[in-house]
């Protein structure tokens, strides 16, 4: 219990708690907006949840509503994500999870999207076309998952399953989505004619390659080689004031043949910026290459590490 409270008081708590929940907000509208009217299945476990209302429709004549599916559905695979993955993965997907069904009967009560879809339509869709309301989607949809990737969170349902695929196979995570989004997609055949089956492919298709991009420019990273007379000037800075580590090597100028030593690092797109204006602001000279990492794992990301190890020193 005392853990807990301790937790509550952070203000990392809080700040992640609104993020998850604007994440989860905009994933809401992408679904029931973009998804629900045309029947449109994209590989997601909203996507799987429209099948199954409409599948409950053809077999009892009644429809399930697709919010309290989504929320029965998420429910068994937040007990996968729990135990498969992690307990701080598996708890704030509880959370976002969660949350994702009575949003959607929210908006399914006080803004349905019959208001917004014109009487004449030839197919019920919010922008006029099947195409526009893809797009929209993918694009909403692809920047929650890859900002609660970000926290260590997701939007539930067809993530966790992808986020599973990502921790045991080691697929990318755009790769996970769009594999198991397929198989999902497939279920479409029962409600669905063939060519909405083949356009909520592609828009699986590229919802895994938008996650991707989204992904990698949150991630990115820089790493940074710096060869200087002044190394340990910039080595000191890194440590004390960036909280970073850094590594040392001897190499050997090719036109001069005179040794000299590199100090490698990566660091953060801001730390950079940190890190040039020090090196600028006291005239330091100094040859730097920098180039991008879009992954870290190790201990890297952990600063109380670094930090505890250079006080020892």
């Amino acid at each position: 219990m005392k853990n807990i409270l301790n937790i509550l008081k952070t203000s990392k708590f809080w700040i992640e708690l609104l993020i998850m929940t604007i994440g989860m907000m905009i994933t809401a509208c992408a679904v029931y907006y973009f998804l629900v009217p045309s029947k449109l299945i994209i590989g997601t476990i909203s996507g799987l949840s429209i099948v199954i209302s409409g599948v409950s429709q053809s077999l009892f004549g009644v429809a399930l509503p697709v919010s309290t599916v989504i929320f029965v559905v998420n429910a068994i695979l937040l007990i996968l994500a729990y135990f498969l993955i992690g307990k701080e993965f598996g708890l704030k997907t509880v959370y976002t999870a969660l949350i994702l069904g009575p949003m959607m009967r929210v908006l399914e009560t006080y803004f349905p999207y019959e208001r917004f879809i014109r009487p004449d339509a030839a197919v019920p869709s919010i922008m006029g076309d099947i195409w526009f309301d893809l797009c929209c989607f993918v694009l909403l949809l692809s920047a929650a998952q890859a900002v609660l990737f970000k926290i260590n969170a997701s939007t539930g349902g067809l993530d966790i399953l992808a986020k599973i695929v990502n921790k045991y196979l080691h697929f990318d995570i755009g790769t996970s989505v769009s594999v198991a989004g397929a198989i999902i997609c497939c279920t479409a055949f029962a409600i669905n004619p063939f060519h909405m089956v083949v356009i909520g492919l592609i828009g699986t298709w590229i919802n895994g390659l938008v996650v991707d991009y989204f992904t990698a420019g949150l991630n990115n990273k820089k790493r940074v080689c710096i060869v200087s007379k002044d190394y340990d000037r910039i080595r000191r800075y890194i440590i004390d004031e960036l909280v970073r580590g850094c590594t040392l090597y001897e190499v050997t100028g090719g036109y001069t043949n005179e040794k000299s030593i590199e100090l490698e690092s990566l660091l953060t797109k801001d730390e950079f910026v940190q890190l040039m204006a020090f090196i600028n602001q006291n005239e330091i000279n100094a040859f730097i290459t920098a180039g991008n990492v879009s992954e870290v794992y190790g201990l890297w990301l952990d600063k109380n590490h670094i930090k505890t190890r250079a006080d020892k020193r």
